[in-house]
């Protein structure tokens, strides 16, 4: 018998029962060396003397101790202490899918589909390690706050490459969930795994279980032999493409399943996408009940003998209860009595006080908790935390419900405990723009003073406006709220107007501000524009940044050409080769006579 503060191996206390299941119950516990709570999962008083059943739990510790995935629970430890055979597990705070379920019925298509690939996902790590789950339904998947799931009791998950398990296996998984294959008495396989998902994902969708019957052997013969419900009759709006995958994962004969969880993964994270909503519905490619029509039979004949057996216990029934109901006329008027007394007597004799919650604030959690229990108060096992500037570490902060408040004696209490005064590393903010870097600042609760410099040739690296140069702390420092810390940043840079300067005012302009000058000329006939700034690249005003590009023109005095004189042609005339003086005109057709040269007139 487990009881409420016993140890476990010297280490791990018992708090509270918290699950019983057919092979091992759980409990909430605490690690007295680690300071954690922890789920124990031990093996039932009744079968820790059964051979079989240690194996099958000592099974469960190995094969799961090999599972890492942020989906599937973590387990810790594992181990035998006086008969006792126990594994530890992280705790996991929140509610079975399950539980889930039954609060708020069918799911939105998004978190349904997003369940799912959490479940894939965990499910294709454990298959790639050869360990089949076997037992998968809500009531095996936790559900936190931040809508994180975490697969559990992979209590009768079977390696694949394990030679001991057989066929004398039995099925412990709820037969809800069965699939067709292990209802027929076969080995399971990764694509059994899948068919439990199917389920699941269809009961997400509608809320609903797609199979239901007077008993477990009703139910089997319809995983067996009936067809998937049509999802569309509970949600018209579900896109096909959704409903092919309850289709394919839930399929009768395995070989029309998915061939593995990752591919029933990958189908999900597409499921949505525009050009699949209106996918063809999924045709099945094999035969679906060839295999299991001998099962059907046999299970058909039993479900036929226990309604014979029923119909003649009822038979019998009928015979005893008129004996019976002078006698239950008298119980009940003795029950009507004791009601009455339970309801209006009892209630004001024992009801509970009201008592104020004390203070406990700047106490040490143990005493506290004296303090707290002295008043009839219940302490909650597990210690919140919280930061205080106030509060030295270790000490008590708060409490809730808060010091002050009437309360019931026996109401449970949290106490929350102080971590000392919140530090922030701080980030390297050269470089940055200050509005990058604000939000951050102000969210610590940091003063920030600001002071801003003008560009210079030192500071040529940083390149834009709000540009963040230097700051007081270093990175990585250690701040608190309230603390301080000073940034440098760089002043905005205005294009000046440069016309009629000189090149060398514009260069010195240009290195100071880090800016790259480009110089080129222009002839001009104005003289007092010679060797200045004729034009610019920018207009007066605009904004600069460091390293950008800017171009000047600078005036040159024009060339004045002089005017062409006009080409004057040759004259000729014809002299005598005798007589020098003797000169005639030319002849009309531009020759001379016989006995003179033409020759160029004088």
């Amino acid at each position: 018998m487990i009881t409420k503060g016993q140890k476990i191996n010297e280490r791990y206390e018992i708090i509270r029962s918290i699950g019983e299941g057919g092979m091992a119950n759980v409990y909430l516990g605490y690690d007295t060396i680690l300071d954690r709570n922890v789920a124990i999962k031990i093996l039932r008083g009744d079968l820790s003397t059964d051979e079989k059943f240690v194996r099958r739990f000592q099974r469960e510790a190995l094969s799961a101790s090999s599972l890492s995935h942020q989906n599937i629970v973590e387990m810790y430890d594992v181990g035998e202490d006086d008969g006792i055979y126990y594994i530890v597990m992280e705790y996991i705070e929140g509610q079975t899918l399950k539980q889930l379920l039954k609060r708020r019925g069918a799911l939105t298509l998004s978190e349904s589909i997003d369940i799912m690939l959490q479940l894939t996902d965990g499910m294709a790590h454990a298959h790639d390690s050869y360990i089949i789950h076997r037992d998968l339904k809500p009531q095996n998947i936790m559900i936190q706050d931040d809508g994180q799931i975490k697969i559990t009791d992979f209590g009768i998950a079977m390696a694949l490459n394990s030679t001991q398990l057989t066929q004398t296996n039995s099925v412990m998984g709820s037969v809800h969930y069965l699939p067709p294959e292990q209802a027929a008495g076969k080995g399971s396989t990764i694509k059994s795994d899948i068919y439990s998902m199917g389920i699941i994902f269809y009961e997400l969708l509608t809320g609903e279980l797609p199979f239901k019957g007077e008993n477990a052997v009703e139910i089997a013969l319809k995983q067996m032999k009936e067809a998937i419900p049509d999802i569309h009759e509970d949600n018209a709006s579900i896109p096909m493409s959704v409903y092919n995958i309850v289709l394919k994962s839930t399929a009768k004969n395995p070989k029309n399943r998915y061939s593995d969880a990752k591919e029933m993964h990958s189908d999900l994270l597409t499921a949505l996408d525009d050009d699949r909503i209106n996918e063809e519905k999924y045709s099945y490619p094999y035969p679906e009940h060839e295999e299991n029509t001998k099962t059907i039979r046999k299970l058909e004949n039993m479900e036929e003998d226990s309604e014979r057996i029923a119909s003649k216990i009822e038979e019998k029934e009928n015979k005893k209860s008129k004996k019976l109901i002078i006698i239950l006329s008298s119980i009940a008027a003795f029950i009507v009595v004791c009601f009455l007394v339970v309801i209006f007597v009892i209630p004001k004799a024992t009801a509970p006080k009201s008592v104020k919650v004390p203070s406990v604030k700047n106490m040490t959690v143990s005493k506290a908790e004296k303090t707290l229990q002295e008043k009839g108060f219940e302490v909650e096992t597990k210690i919140k935390t919280v930061y205080d500037s106030d509060v030295k570490k270790g000490y008590v902060v708060k409490t809730d419900p808060e010091s002050g408040r009437t309360i019931k004696q026996g109401s449970k209490i949290t106490i929350y405990k102080s971590l000392g005064v919140k530090k922030y590393t701080l980030d390297d903010y050269v470089g940055k723009t200050y509005t990058e870097v604000s939000n951050e600042l102000d969210s610590y609760g940091i003063k920030v003073s600001i002071e801003k410099v003008d560009p210079d040739n030192t500071n040529c690296k940083f390149i834009g406006q709000d540009m963040i140069i230097w700051q007081s702390l270093a990175s990585g420092s250690k701040v608190k709220s309230g603390d301080s810390i000073s940034l440098k940043m760089l002043n905005s840079v205005n294009f000046p107007n440069f016309s009629g300067q000189t090149q060398n005012e514009v260069s010195n302009w240009a290195n100071n501000n880090c800016v790259t000058l480009n110089v080129e000329y222009q002839e001009t006939t104005d003289t007092a524009f010679i060797d200045k700034v004729i034009n610019q690249s920018r207009p007066t005003g605009a904004t600069v940044k460091n390293n950008d590009e800017i171009t000047i023109k600078i005036g040159t005095k024009a060339t004045i050409k002089e005017e062409e004189k006009p080409t004057k042609k040759p004259e000729y005339e014809c002299v005598s080769k005798t007589d020098e003086t003797d000169i005639k005109a030319l002849n009309t057709d531009g020759t001379c006579p016989t006995g003179y040269d033409k020759k160029e007139k004088k």
